[in-house]
């Protein structure tokens, strides 16, 4: 039963359909050896009737190049068919490279060259952005000099348990389970439950604290020599610290490979930083191996070569890990990157990059940038130790069903002085999306410019501000925001920014519920 729709017969076998009403798809009748005969490349052709008499047939012997390079693995290779035969043969004159370094004579440049490129496809992904390899520079810094402490803290552990009393061995199996092991994989546990969403919204500075953690910890490793009575002590305080730093390590390891997955090959990236990982801590194994060897004959001097070598190497650690940190550009949304990116493009009408995001915001390692800011901007849920200023509280009973969120100030105390200090506030609504997010975060990015303009100072908005100056400043702000919500989302989108969520952190995850039953 053939079916009814004319289209259907575009899909039929050429060799046995009939002529269809669009003329392109009617094909002639061809048996199958014909059809093989003519796909086949001849280069025994005969040439237009417009063309000379005097150009000869190319004959069936000979050898033509094609227009097609192969690059791999350093290596050029072009196409070239002879007869009827197709070839891919190595370039090695100067006419088949395609560039002075891939036409080398000499044999030992050559040899430099393949290798650095046989290294390069071993180490590095085929598709990165171009800021990887300055990371993967500081990351084989930070993992050798990081492998050699751990391998000089073992050492020295081994030492205080051959110092220690014998008798205390047999009967500290247990303990050395619970204290050392047991105890570092409950805090490990308990760490990352408390700080999960951190990991999202803070991950540089979360990384690099955890760092700075696991550099101490080796310290404290290096002292159970000096108190070999207090090993499971001093062991156990150890490794629960390293046990924070690797649950940090791991829980933002797939972050780091997705800012620098560009072509979405996260598993490459993922495969790669593995086999950097093992590569580069054997290298500090070796180095830590040759520098025991170095000074085997001196045994005192082997017993103070960590406590020389601490300092340095964990400098270097850090220093790897604080530059290689810096290279990397998250291309998700936080409610800091999020005030970058509006305050750029209410001064410059333009959305800057995830590298200049990433440069601008830094480790911030104590977290103070934004306090630092003037009329700091915060989301969450009021403070009920904060004082509201009456003008907010008037705005908050204009509430309606439709808002999506609403801001207000608030005057609350900050840093160890605590000292008073006025800012605004977002509170979002349930069920409040990235729109929303977007919307509120510029709408008050607008009134902060228009205070700053203003020259409203903290002392004198309480007082001076009316309810009638804020609702007029919250309503042309906030027609500001919508009416540049599509141009700065194309924008962002254009950008290389993942736009469809914004993280936030449990604080800034506080919504209210709009009830209606008070209106």
């Amino acid at each position: 039963m053939h079916s009814s729709n004319p289209s259907s017969r575009l899909f039929l076998n050429p060799f046995k359909s009939t002529l269809t009403q669009y003329p392109i798809f009617n094909f002639p009748k061809f048996s199958s050896r014909k059809l093989a005969k003519s796909l086949r490349t001849s280069i025994d052709y005969k040439q237009d009737e417009q063309v000379s008499k005097e150009e000869l047939l190319v004959p069936s012997n000979a050898t033509r190049r094609l227009p097609i390079t192969i690059k791999t693995s350093g290596k050029v290779s072009r196409y070239f068919i002879k007869g009827d035969s197709l070839e891919l043969l190595l370039c090695v004159d100067e006419e088949d490279g395609v560039g002075d370094d891939d036409r080398l004579d000499d044999g030992f440049l050559k040899l430099i060259k393949l290798s650095s490129s046989a290294a390069k496809d071993f180490f590095i992904p085929k598709q990165v952005s171009e800021n990887y390899i300055s990371y993967v520079k500081w990351k084989f810094l930070h993992r050798v000099f990081s492998s050699a402490l751990q391998v000089l803290a073992t050492q020295a552990m081994f030492r205080a348990i051959g110092i220690g009393q014998s008798r205390s061995l047999a009967s500290s199996a247990a303990f050395n389970w619970i204290l050392k092991d047991g105890l570092g994989r409950l805090s490990r546990c308990i760490y990352t439950a408390s700080l999960a969403s951190a990991f999202d919204t803070n991950l540089k500075r979360v990384r690099f604290s955890t760092s700075v953690l696991f550099s101490l910890s080796i310290g404290v490793e290096l002292m159970t020599p000096v108190f070999p009575n207090y090993f499971l002590l001093l062991a156990s305080i150890a490794n629960v610290a390293k046990q924070i730093s690797l649950s940090c390590y791991l829980a933002t390891g797939s972050a780091v490979h997705r800012s620098f997955a560009v072509a979405d090959n996260l598993g490459e990236v993922s495969a790669k930083a593995q086999i950097q990982t093992v590569c580069f801590d054997n290298l500090g194994l070796l180095l830590a191996v040759l520098l025991n060897m170095l000074f085997q004959n001196n045994q005192r001097l082997q017993a103070s070569l960590p406590f020389v070598l601490y300092p340095i190497f964990s400098t270097f650690d850090l220093l790897g890990i604080y530059q290689g940190l810096k290279h990397i550009n998250l291309q998700t949304l936080t409610k800091n990157r999020l005030e970058i990116i509006l305050e750029r493009w209410i001064e410059f009408r333009q959305v800057p990059s995830p590298a200049e995001v990433g440069e601008e915001e830094g480790i911030d390692l104590f977290g103070s940038r934004g306090s630092k800011r003037v009329w700091p901007i915060r989301i969450g849920c009021l403070d009920p130790k904060a004082q509201i200023p009456a003008q907010s509280m008037m705005a908050m009973q204009s509430l309606c069903s439709d808002d999506g969120y609403f801001i207000t100030m608030e005057l609350s105390s900050q840093g160890f002085r605590r000292i008073p200090k006025l800012g605004m506030v977002i509170c979002l609504r349930e069920g409040a999306n990235s729109v929303d997010i977007i919307t509120s975060l510029l709408q008050t990015c607008y009134i902060r410019k228009s205070l700053g303009n203003n020259r409203i100072t903290r002392r004198d908005t309480s007082s001076d501000l009316t309810v009638q100056d804020w609702s007029l400043l919250t309503g042309e702000s906030k027609l500001a925001a919508r009416d540049d919500f599509i141009t700065l989302n194309k924008q962002m989108q254009e950008q290389g920014w993942i736009v469809k969520n914004v993280l936030m952190s449990a604080e800034e995850q506080v919504r209210y519920i709009f009830d209606k039953t008070q209106l």
